[in-house]
């Protein structure tokens, strides 16, 4: 039994695990035509919850088991915290000239703003999380530190100034947007970061991998990175995927103002281009002069390009435009997933 699990572990880890984002997307295609799209929905939520909470943790248990957390690590966790406020600033910036530019009134202006500010946030958990599970590659630790804090920022930061614009602009200051398992969560999920650094330094205790039950462990853990590969190709509605939409999203036009396609374009510009490209341009600076090593240069720039998460619809109640954000989930979705491979894998050939 073990010699099988060892025979199977190299395909589903790795470079081999990124054609079940197509999977996915296949096989909802073909239940839809058997089972209500709403039913599939309520599914993949709680297999989300499931991946979220069980699988993704003990992944990062794995990892930084066996890590000695010293200067370089909390040097990229500073700098990782700085990437992200980056992210965050530009998109600000960047919605309140957008804003002046769509000619928005005053109350579109406020949802427009909190909506691109929310969906900066990319789905590093699930597509990033590719990283974590390569065999060869030497930026696990850099992955998982940075997927660890951007779950901080997607569901503890941004919904808190969420919260706090929307107070401003409502009476109604009582929402809860985010159940009490996503406010737990970036707490719950640093948590086993921490047990395992504890574990591996002041408790001293290796793991032999090798072993029966390393080898379990580790099979159970890398069944994460297919799991929420598919869960990412599940999410892209086919129904979205029209030629007409396309266009829209691709044309020039600003169209009219209850249009939504021209702040889903704005969003789009965001995420895809403006975000990567000064974060490349930035980096590679830093890469050339030899301040950052490589690994951390990947995983700061294949996280860039990484869709937008669809965990932001939960953030609906506190102002942002919900048909904005589906959209812009499902378009930066398939047009960020085979950007991220691409490079995952010529980063994997060069900068290892």
């Amino acid at each position: 039994m073990i010699e099988l699990l060892k025979a199977v572990l190299p395909y589903i880890s790795g470079l081999w695990t990124l054609p079940w984002i197509l999977v996915g997307f296949i096989v909802t295609i073909l239940l839809s035509r058997f089972i209500n799209d709403e039913k599939i929905d309520r599914t993949m939520k709680k297999i989300g919850l499931i991946l979220l909470f069980v699988f993704v943790p003990l992944l990062l248990f794995r990892i930084f088991l066996n890590v000695d957390f010293g200067a370089r690590e909390l040097e990229f966790t500073v700098i990782t915290i700085l990437v992200i406020f980056f992210m965050y600033l530009v998109a600000y910036l960047y919605s309140f000239k957008r804003s002046k530019t769509l000619q928005l009134n005053k109350s579109d202006k406020q949802t427009f703003i909190k909506t691109v500010l929310t969906n900066q946030g990319r789905s590093a958990a699930f597509i990033g999380g590719a990283m974590l599970a390569h065999p060869d590659l030497e930026w696990k630790i850099a992955a998982g530190i940075y997927i660890s804090l951007v779950g901080i920022a997607l569901f503890a930061v941004i919904p808190y100034i969420l919260s706090h614009m929307h107070k401003k602009e409502s009476k109604n200051t009582q929402i809860n947007a985010l159940p009490w398992y996503l406010k737990l969560y970036p707490w719950y999920l640093i948590s086993f970061v921490i047990a395992a650094l504890i574990l591996h330094g002041p408790a001293n205790i290796d793991i032999d991998w090798n072993s029966s039950g390393g080898v379990v462990f580790t099979f159970v853990t890398a069944i994460t990175i297919p799991a929420a590969l598919y869960y990412v190709g599940a999410g892209i509605h086919p129904y979205d995927l029209k030629i007409n939409e396309m266009k829209k999203l691709f044309s020039l036009k600003l169209n009219s103002s209850k249009d939504h396609w021209p702040w889903i374009r704005s969003i789009f510009f965001l995420t895809v281009i403006v975000t990567p490209l000064l974060t490349t341009i930035f980096f590679a600076l830093f890469l050339i002069l030899n301040f950052i090593p490589k690994e951390w240069f990947a995983v700061i720039v294949i996280n860039s390009i990484l869709p937008i998460t669809s965990t932001n619809m939960f953030l609906i109640p506190y102002g942002i435009d919900k048909k904005v954000t589906a959209l812009s989930v499902t378009w930066t979705t398939v047009v960020c997933v085979p950007i991220a491979v691409l490079l995952i894998t010529v980063f994997s050939m060069y900068l290892t």
